[in-house]
């Protein structure tokens, strides 16, 4: 392993583009902390600490988990990737719907081209309201100084188009990063901007159980004791192989192709595989369903304030609570959902089922076209029945052992949950794309000898 990261830098091209994505990366965490000018910090820090545990506080740590944002401390790049994301998944789906975007999306690059264009128009359009949105909720809780309202949104109409500008122009800046490390750097830009505002938060959780740690006692009112500590070590190990393995998991079906004859010579015959991923979904699932469950809690809560009388809105507001039994219920439901949801408009059975009869390939024992595509559809609903059965686990994991072990939720994120298979993800990516370089240039890679990392290869 030693002798592979001393190759990375032995290369002047492979070690020109890791240094180059480590600078951009380093600026993106300067610009995180960077607060919007005319925010109040102080205040913000009192209300942030009085609404820890609110719905209102979830919503924001999940937005800030995914987006690599800081809405929290209002920075410069508060609103994240976030609407950048939003814009690339909405075009997704009305490209599979919308006829003259699913035919410009057949056009190759130029159409690949015009498709990036709408989604940086929508990307704009995404901010501005976002923006608008936040900085009314900052005015309304008097956290904008007062020499900064007025009567359009809660702000002068100077502030209000300052405010927006800078929120707006931080995520373009966070997607103009992105597309930089795609074009000179190493890795997937988006990806890897969220997987380090996720991996920044490391430190404050390892510094939480050392200050509680306590290696003199074992009792179980501890906050942190050696049993705990072993525990999730242990814990944090098994659910990182875990989530590796379901990440790089694939069903291989073998497909033959057709033997042609072309004077005395004969043409293919060679057998090959089609890999359909497991979890095909990848971490959409568990962000969607995440997303959608904040808002019953918000609702009953805001409900239960005006009718504080009501058994019935106190009941659904406790049942949607965090951690809930029917919350968890709610959210296992919610992953299978999204999970074939997000299968039916991904992976199009049809398709593929056409491109390996015009390639003369079939799949033994099955007949080209319609009975190829109804077999590849119900091999995908197997699969993805495990592969949302392993997501939803993951989900549950964090929050199971915060409550069992007594642990702030924080701590237990890192052994579960969509941050662990961002990191896990995107990190088996850079590390394919790294061994990939170090091969081509006869170099061994991170495993040696033994060949390339499993999945890495079909």
């Amino acid at each position: 392993m030693l002798s592979t990261f001393v190759n990375i830098f032995r290369i002047p091209e492979l070690r020109n583009k890791l240094l180059f994505t480590l600078g951009l990366l380093a600026a993106y965490r300067i610009g995180f902390c960077i607060a919007v000018p005319g925010v109040d910090a102080a205040s913000m820090a009192k209300v942030k600490g009085s609404t820890g545990g609110s719905p209102l506080s979830s919503l924001i740590n999940t937005f800030e988990l995914f987006t690599g944002g800081n809405l929290t401390d209002s920075t410069i790049f508060g609103l994240g990737i976030m609407p950048y994301i939003s814009a690339s998944i909405i075009l997704q789906l009305l490209v599979t719907v919308v006829p003259s975007l699913e035919k410009l999306a057949k056009e190759g690059e130029t159409g690949r081209r015009k498709i990036n264009e709408y989604t940086r128009y929508g990307t704009v359009l995404l901010c501005v309201i976002n923006a608008l949105i936040w900085m009314r909720y900052l005015t309304d809780q008097r956290l904008v100084f007062s020499g900064f309202t007025g009567p359009f949104f809660g702000m002068s109409f100077s502030y209000m188009v300052f405010a927006v500008t800078i929120l707006t122009t931080g995520t373009l800046f966070l997607m103009w990063l992105g597309e930089q490390i795609d074009e000179y750097g190493i890795g997937n830009g988006i990806s890897l901007i969220i997987m380090a505002g996720i991996v920044a938060r490391v430190p404050h959780a390892a510094i939480y159980v050392y200050q509680n740690l306590n290696l003199k006692t074992t009792s179980s009112s501890d906050a942190m004791d050696v049993p705990k500590l072993l525990f999730l070590v242990v814990m944090f190990v098994a659910v990182v192989a875990g989530a590796i393995l379901i990440t790089q998991a694939q069903r291989r079906i073998p497909i033959q192709q057709a033997k042609q004859t072309r004077g005395r010579r004969v043409y293919g015959g060679q057998r090959h595989y089609l890999p359909l991923r497991v979890n095909h979904g990848g971490v959409m699932p568990i962000i969607f369903a995440s997303s959608m469950l904040i808002f019953p809690g918000l609702i009953f809560g805001a409900l239960f304030n005006l009718w504080p009388g009501s058994g019935v809105l106190a009941f659904l507001r406790e049942s949607f609570a965090n951690g809930n039994y029917i919350y968890t219920l709610c959210e296992i439901a919610a992953i299978y959902f999204f999970a074939y949801f997000w299968t039916t408009v991904q992976f199009r059975p049809k398709e593929m089922a056409n491109n390996l009869r015009d390639y003369g390939s079939f799949i033994p024992g099955l007949r080209p076209g319609k009975r190829t595509a109804d077999y590849l559809e119900r091999v995908m609903g197997r699969i993805t029945y495990v592969g949302a059965g392993f997501l939803a686990i993951i989900a549950i994991i964090p929050t199971i052992i915060a409550q069992s072990l007594q642990i702030p939720f924080f701590v237990s994120a890192f052994l579960g949950g969509t941050g662990l298979l961002i990191v896990v993800s995107v990190a088996l990516d850079l590390v394919q794309r790294i061994e990939a370089n170090l091969i081509m240039r006869n170099y061994q890679g991170f495993l040696g000898s033994e060949g390339p990392i499993k999945g890495s290869r079909s």
